[in-house]
């Protein structure tokens, strides 16, 4: 299996092309049909990946060999569901779906404090759209999202060509930390910055931390800088209940200030929560662990 995460995810402009045009075209359902045949796909020929979620499944979660082998499929849909309501809500369909805010008010109680807010998450569930959450916060503020910028381009411009203009700002993580300005400016702004804390690149810094019982690493980045900004930090994740239901979550970290490692213990147990309640939807399909190399 992979051992670290490449920086980049898979897919092709032609299969999102295809997706897009039955959305629009046919309907959700339809989609969802043909996705039926990109899971089964992926299950015969992503092999490296799919031993990653058999692994957690397995043996972090501690299904049986037959539910796990079977649930890697599921995975793999769950995961095609998600990007494909991402594509529907950003083309307009937000009506289509219903959805709960839970801690909502934990944000727009931070947002009052007029110092912004750290929003820490992770790859499960379909973060991608609480940008359509955040429409419901009561200060109308601006959304950055610090990121790399490895994702395929061509990719990523075709579904800015399709897609309604997003609202939300990009920061980009640069050698020289200028995105650590960028973050400062963004938070005088009253604004929100949204950081994802379960993914690293091969030979950067990082923290290690239990998560379902096994050690992994995590990228010290997002720790060390929430820790040290005397801003709200919330753990937020959005989580698909059915086919046309989404749950936000929102939770207020309560580690001390500079206490990176305290608060990655506080995110860990957050994420697993998460995994308890929602086991289908951790998109991150390679050695998280770490296992290959011990």
């Amino acid at each position: 299996m992979d051992t670290e995460w490449k920086g980049k995810s898979r897919g092709s402009v032609l299969g999102y092309k295809i997706f897009v045009f039955l959305i629009k075209k046919v309907g959700l359902s339809a989609a969802y049909l043909i996705l039926y045949f990109v899971a089964i796909y992926f299950c015969v020929f992503s092999i490296s990946s799919s031993k990653s979620i058999y692994y957690y499944l397995h043996k972090r979660l501690g299904h049986n060999k037959y539910k796990s082998i079977v649930k890697i499929f599921r995975s793999y849909y769950v995961f095609g569901q998600t990007i494909i309501d991402k594509v529907a809500i950003s083309s307009g369909l937000r009506n289509k779906f219903t959805y709960t805010f839970d801690g909502v008010e934990l944000i727009n109680e931070a947002l009052r404090q007029k110092k912004g807010g750290i929003l820490i998450s992770a790859h499960l569930g379909n973060f991608e759209i609480a940008e359509h959450f955040f429409g419901e916060l009561e200060e109308n503020a601006s959304i950055s999202i610090l990121t790399t910028n490895t994702e395929h381009t061509a990719i990523k411009d075709y579904l800015e060509s399709v897609m309604q203009k997003s609202a939300i700002n990009y920061i980009f993580i640069n050698e020289d930390l200028s995105h650590i300005f960028e973050i400062n400016a963004a938070l005088a702004r009253n604004e929100i910055v949204c950081i994802t804390g379960d993914r690293y690149l091969e030979a950067s810094k990082y923290l290690t931390q239990d998560l379902l019982g096994q050690e992994a690493r995590f990228p010290s980045g997002p720790f060390l800088l929430a820790s040290r900004l005397k801003v709200p930090i919330l753990f937020v994740y959005v989580m698909k209940e059915t086919n046309t239901h989404y749950h936000l979550y929102a939770r207020k970290a309560k580690a001390k200030q500079r206490d990176a490692k305290g608060l990655l213990k506080e995110y860990t147990e957050s994420v697993q929560w998460m995994l308890e309640k929602y086991p289908l939807q951790w998109f991150n399909y390679f050695d998280f662990w770490n296992v290959k190399n011990k």
